[in-house]
This record gives structure tokens, C-alpha cells and sequence, in this order.
């Protein structure tokens, strides 16, 4: 398969999942509006931060990326702290999330050598898209949290 074909492709299943990370966003919201009272909802958000971010110890591990445990682990603890902390203060999930977002974007142009900086083994492997995804949707979510922000601070 030639380089043009290539990237072809990966536009594709880049566009894919840009989409599916803004329809994730939106039913998220749904949900999230339905089961939960605004209080309750923002705690939900706070604490999910910290499910996502351990996403990435999920990958170190699977793909065996041993030199990355240690910045994957700061990065975690960096989107605990601002989970936990979201719990309580909107505007930590209204940076938190899109700061998730970068992480992720940071670990696909890495992945397809896009962006050297931090060597070979420093940040972990992800699945093909995943960092696209996760852009879409945490941006996302991060706008609809400014949106709630003064119900959730009420």
C-alpha cells in the first residue's frame, strides 16, 4: 500500500473517530443529565477523569511499554488530582478534560512519529485513533462543563 493510500486511510478512520468521539460526548450528556442531579453529575464527571486516565497504565502494560510507567503514572496522578478536585470545583473539569484531551493527542501524533520529543519508549502505545477520540470527546465534554459550571457551583 503506497504513503498516499496510507494517509488516505488513516484521514478516514481519523474523521471516524472524531465523529464518534463528539456522538460519545453528546450521549454522555444525555445520560448523564437524566440519571444524574447536577451535583451528583459533576461528582460522576470528576471521578470518571481518573477512570480515563487510567486508561494509559492499561496500555503501558498491554503493550509493554516498560520506560513509559513512569510519566504515564505522573500523567494519571495529574488528572486524579484534578478529578478529585473537579468533585468539587466546576472549572477544574471545564481545563481538566481538554487538558485529557492534549495527553491523548500528544500520545497519537507520538505514535505515528509525528512527534519525537520524548523518545522512543516514553510514552506509551495507544490503539490506532484512540488519541483522536479522546480529543473529540474530552474537548467536548470540557465546553458542556462550562455550560454547567454555575449550576454545579450553585
Amino acid at each position: 500500500m503506497g504513503d498516499t493510500s496510507r494517509f488516505i486511510g488513516f484521514i478516514v478512520i481519523a474523521v471516524l473517530y472524531l465523529t464518534i468521539g463528539f456522538l460519545s460526548a453528546a450521549g454522555s450528556i444525555y445520560l448523564s443529565r437524566k440519571i444524574f442531579k447536577p451535583k451528583a453529575e459533576q461528582t460522576f464527571y470528576g471521578l470518571f477523569l481518573i477512570a480515563i486516565a487510567g486508561f494509559y497504565l492499561a496500555f503501558a502494560a498491554y503493550f509493554g511499554t516498560d520506560a513509559a510507567w513512569q510519566l504515564e503514572w505522573a500523567g494519571v496522578l495529574v488528572f486524579a488530582v484534578m478529578g478529585l478536585t473537579g468533585t468539587r470545583l466546576p472549572l477544574a473539569l471545564v481545563v481538566g478534560y481538554p487538558l485529557h484531551g492534549a495527553w491523548d493527542l500528544l500520545h497519537e501524533l507520538h505514535a505515528h512519529g509525528a512527534l519525537p520529543a520524548f523518545g522512543a519508549d516514553q510514552l506509551t502505545a495507544i490503539p490506532l485513533a484512540y488519541g483522536i477520540f479522546c480529543l473529540a470527546y474530552d474537548f467536548s465534554m470540557g465546553a458542556y462543563f462550562y455550560t454547567r459550571r454555575k449550576e454545579w457551583a450553585a
